[in-house]
Parts: C-alpha cells; structure tokens; sequence
C-alpha cells in the first residue's frame, strides 16, 4: 500500500500529483473494503441454523458505523487539501478548547481505563479556529486512549515555550516501537500492535495537516514501555 505524510502535493510536478492521487484512491478503496467484507461475513453467518442474530446484527452496526467514521475523515481531509476549509482564521485561547474535548472524552476514555488530564496557561492562545483546534484535541485524545493501554495517564496541555505555543499529547502507556514515530502521521498507517484496534488510521494524518498548514510543525516521541508523547508548535 502507498503510504503519505499528509503533505499537499506540488503542483510544479504534475506527475507526481496523479501518483498520489492513484495511490490514495487504491489506499481507500483498501481500507472501505475491509469493514464492507467484514460486514457481509456477518449478515452471512446471521442466516445460518442457531445464529445469534442479536449480537451478530449489533456487531454488523459497529462495522457500520466505522465505515462512516473512515469516510467522514477522508472527506475532511480533502476538504483540508483542496483549501475548502480554512484552518487559520485568528487565533483561538486553548485552554477551554482541551476541557471541553476531554469532557466530552471521558466516558470513553474510563472505558479504556484511561485517565485524562488537562493543564496549561490559560493566556496562551493558537494561531486556529476553534474547530480545527477541537479537532486537534479529538484526534490527539482519541488516539491516547486507543493505543496507551489500560491503566495509562493522559495529559493534553498547552503551554507557551518563547516566540512559540506549544501543544502536546502525552501518554505513560504502551508506547510505539521508535522507528515508527516519524511515521505515524502517515494516511493509514498503523503500528502492528494498532491493527487490531478499531481506528480509521487518519486521525494523526489529519492533526499533521491542519498544524503545518497554520504555520506550525508537529513530531511524535516516545519508545515501548516510555509511552507516547505528539508535541504541535506553533508560531504566536
């Protein structure tokens, strides 16, 4: 499979462009076929003797409803790509922004048995509108609580570090193997200990494209065992 890092193509290289373009499509076909399969291997098994049409039906619902997730994301980010939605449009005062999403997290994260924590500098500001940097906070927390493990901490916090607002997600939890951070804001990629996990493998691309798109870079640290922390810098 192609793999991308979310940058926008280069219109001075055409061919390039088409590249991109080809792989991506064959990318999403691949990961739409997935829950479309898994689905027809459900309604399929519901009309055998003895089935269990309840739970197979709910388990079909799930698949369902990951399929929308996927391709409300892919939407999103072509959308991003294409300029049709803007990300940049003054600057936003970050600190609420994190509560509110990891309010609105919190079920899901005790769930995970994942504990969630906000801190900051309620001065600090960054340079987005407050739905690009909600969707910052989703996709970072939704990640945490995904792939940190049970037992994990959390913390989502913004901070100002110079000329620089700093915002990171940082986890105590599984970690990733250190060869892979540079690629986990790549569309679809996943760790291999992440492709059992329900997830559409865009949640980091999308966070990747919206920061350097206001002006701001995005890098991942952490190793197996030392968690997990994305760090996003943007210039005040």
């Amino acid at each position: 499979m192609t793999e991308f890092s979310g940058q926008l193509p280069d219109p001075a290289h055409p061919g390039r462009f088409d590249e991109l373009r080809t792989g991506f499509t064959a990318s999403v076909s691949h990961e739409l076929r997935t829950p479309l399969a898994r689905i027809l291997s459900l309604l399929e098994s519901a009309e055998l003797p003895g089935a269990d049409v309840h739970t197979l039906i709910e388990q079909a619902r799930a698949e369902v409803e990951n399929a929308g997730a996927l391709i409300d994301e892919i939407l999103f980010l072509s959308e991003l790509e294409s300029g049709r939605e803007i990300v940049s449009l003054g600057h936003t005062q970050a600190l609420p922004v994190l509560e509110s999403v990891c309010d609105e997290l919190a079920a899901s994260a005790r769930r995970a048995g994942v504990t969630l924590a906000v801190e900051g500098d309620t001065s600090v500001d960054v340079p987005l509108r407050p739905r690009m940097l909600r969707m910052i906070a989703q996709n970072l927390v939704e990640n945490g609580i995904r792939y940190a493990g049970h037992g994990a901490h959390l913390t989502l916090s913004v901070t100002r570090s110079g000329d620089f607002s700093v915002l990171s997600a940082a986890d105590d939890g599984a970690g990733v193997p250190e060869h892979t951070l540079t690629r986990l804001f790549e569309r679809f990629y996943r760790t291999d200990s992440a492709r059992t996990t329900r997830g559409t493998g865009l949640g980091l691309a999308i966070v990747k494209h919206i920061v350097v798109a206001a002006g701001g870079e995005v890098a991942a640290e952490g190793g197996p065992g030392r968690g997990l922390r994305i760090r996003a810098t943007f210039p005040s």
